[in-house]
This record gives structure tokens, sequence and C-alpha cells, in this order.
């Protein structure tokens, strides 16, 4: 499979706008880009606006429904295996791989997000991390650029290298316009120790198409889905 894994540090570190801007960008270039959400939390809350929901945000960009980007929803804001045991079922590993492989077969890029960070577990004894690993994607990694994120990062790398991951970069987001003594040594510390380009995502207002797609285009995404890092 051609694509990316996009994970987190930690639940909202960005990486659905970070995913929104990879879609807006390949679309624009033309690339056949299928986001494939395994698992959507939290239906119930009403979105951050001005911010759909995430599903609703990454369907509108690739000319896709809620249902097929993200196939397995839950209204309950939780780990994903407390919402599925709560809503009365179970998340099956085979399911969640069988249609990321689907999803790839009707695109030319798969974009996966996944669900907070990637110890996060999908079923007691499988986690994202888990299922990162099966599908083979290079891991992209979404982290906040402030204070604190330089042990969330390192620790995320480190978790994704101890089962052969391959991390094609990190990326701090939202970065400021003007980013503050912290956040730039923050970004020079992370690459540093953990030896991975780290990129930035600029701050978005918005959901609008044509500044996610030049935030996007702002990314080496080509080299990232070419394995050139």
């Amino acid at each position: 499979m051609r694509g990316l894994f996009i994970t987190g540090t930690d639940t909202g570190a960005g990486k659905s706008v970070l995913s929104a801007a990879l879609v807006a960008a390949m679309v624009e270039a033309g690339e056949r880009v299928r986001p494939y959400k395994p698992v959507l939390t939290g239906l119930d809350e009403e979105p951050a606006r001005p911010w759909p929901a995430d599903d609703e945000l990454l369907a509108s960009l690739a000319g896709m429904t809620r249902e097929d980007v993200a196939p397995e929803r839950f209204g309950l804001a939780a780990s994903p295996h407390l919402a599925a045991q709560l809503a009365g079922g179970v998340l099956e590993p085979e399911s969640l791989i069988a249609r990321a492989r689907a999803a790839a077969a009707d695109g030319d890029v798969l974009l996966v997000e996944g669900v907070g960070g990637l110890l996060v577990p999908l079923r007691a004894d499988y986690s994202v991390r888990d299922l990162a690993r099966d599908l083979g994607l290079a891991l992209l990694i979404a982290a906040r650029p402030g204070l604190g994120t330089i042990s969330h990062t390192l620790l995320t790398v480190e978790a994704a290298r101890s089962v052969g991951l391959s991390i094609a970069a990190v990326v701090l987001t939202p970065w400021p316009q003007e980013p503050t003594v912290v956040e730039r040594s923050n970004r020079e510390t992370i690459g540093l120790l953990a030896d991975v380009e780290v990129w930035v995502l600029p701050t978005l207002a918005g959901p609008d198409r044509a500044a996610l797609s030049q935030a996007g285009n702002a990314l080496p995404w080509r080299e990232w889905l070419d394995g050139r890092r």
C-alpha cells in the first residue's frame, strides 16, 4: 500500500487538521487519496467550531461519505475498546485491516488517521500501534509545539521504533506565526534526540480548502509517500 499512518502524541494533538491538510494538498495534485479513520468516538459531542467532526472534514475534502471514512462509529468520547464494549460489541482487528486494504484498493494513496496516541487500545489485546504495524505504513507523528512536547514525542518515537515502525517525520502543530524560544528549542531538541525530521503546520483558522491545501503543500508529502526521508 502507498500511504501514511498519522498518529498523535495524545488526543487533540492535531492529527485531524494535519490529515485534512494532506488530503487537500493531495487532491489538488490529482492524487486519488482515501482517508480512513478506523474508529471514531465522541460523535455525541459538539465539534469545536468552526472545525467540523473529523469524519465530516475528511469526507468533504476527499469526496467520500462520512461512513466510508470512519466505518466504526461511537457516540461516547472514550477509548475505542471501552466505547465498543459499552455499545455491546468488540472491535475486530481483521475487519479494521480489511477495510483499510479495501480503501487502498479504491485509490492511489491511503491516509490512515489513528485514534489518540499509539498505545490506545482498540481491543484489550490490540492497540493503534498494532494496527499501524500490521498495515506497514510509514508513521507521521502530530505533536504540540509547546511545553511538555519533548517527552511526549520522544516516548511516541520510542514506542514506534520498538516494534519496527518507520517514522516519516514529526509535525508540530499548530505552529504560531511567531514561535517562542521554547517552541523553537522544542523543534530543534526533538529532531536532535529522536534523529527525525521535524516539520511544522501553521495555525489554521478553519476548514478552508485552499488554506488547508497550502499548508499541506508546505510539507514534503511526496517524499514521505515514496519513502525518501
